[in-house]
């Protein structure tokens, strides 16, 4: 399939400069869950700023970058280690878990996610999620939404998946979650939608293109290996990846 020539108005100037590398068509399609299709990245971020704040900590934009995609345990492991918190991993996550559990049920799906997740179900392009939340953590965050996480052909959640041995930035739940679409499609033919530079890495690892939502404030160095960088799913063109277009 040809792909279209001009496909610069898919991608926003999150960082500053427009994709150069060239698109291959695809016929599957992996999400990562949060900060790509729920609003729970913010939650974590203030939830994880105020434990380390009650020690007298700051949670900066560098470290949480670092933290960003990875397992939950790992991510905690290097907030404790880094910041030097009087606490074990367990006690900073039970707090973590405190704060967050009070609001994580009423998460709100980002913008564009409802209308691209029907638009592949419609047209039968097969979809599934790759998270590195455990199971509960899933069914907590995906409560008030089950409509739409029933679409999905498959939920991989790497955080309690003994199938996935290493986490992100390593390539396991991509390779995972490809190989349990029913036709169990090459890598290249799966298009993987993340927010993190360690789950884009992850995908790039697994052979996979990939769509990068990044928020602002994340530095032009961080996006340099997705295969295209998008500030919201609104901006997404299916048919930049040969999927069928919204009109």
């Amino acid at each position: 399939m040809r792909l279209p020539v001009k496909i610069t108005h898919i991608v926003k100037n999150v960082c500053r400069s427009f994709t150069t590398k060239k698109l291959h068509p695809v016929s599957h399609v992996i999400f990562d869950m949060d900060g790509v299709l729920l609003d729970t990245e913010k939650i974590h971020e203030k939830s994880v700023a105020a434990v380390a704040s009650k020690f007298g900590k700051t949670y900066d934009l560098g470290l949480r970058y670092r933290v960003l995609g990875a397992p939950e345990f790992d991510g905690a492991q290097m907030v404790v280690n880094e910041l030097n918190l009087p606490i074990s991993i367990e006690e900073f996550l039970n707090l973590v878990h405190t704060i967050e559990n009070k609001v994580l049920p009423d998460v709100a799906i980002l913008p564009g996610v409802d209308r691209l997740v029907r638009h592949l179900d419609k047209n039968k392009v097969p979809f599934a999620i790759a998270t590195s939340s455990t199971k509960s953590s899933f069914d907590l965050k995906t409560s008030q939404h089950k409509s739409l996480f029933s679409l999905f052909n498959h939920i991989v959640t790497g955080g309690s998946d003994p199938e996935v041995k290493n986490g992100k930035p390593a390539p396991d739940i991509f390779l995972t979650c490809a190989s349990r679409f029913p036709d169990q499609p090459h890598p290249k033919k799966c298009l993987v939608f993340e927010d993190s530079p360690n789950g884009v890495r992850g995908a790039k690892e697994a052979g996979m293109q990939t769509v990068m939502i990044a928020d602002n404030l994340i530095s032009r160095d961080l996006c340099t290996e997705a295969t295209v960088v998008l500030g919201s799913i609104e901006d997404f063109v299916p048919e930049a990846f040969g999927l069928p277009s919204f009109n």
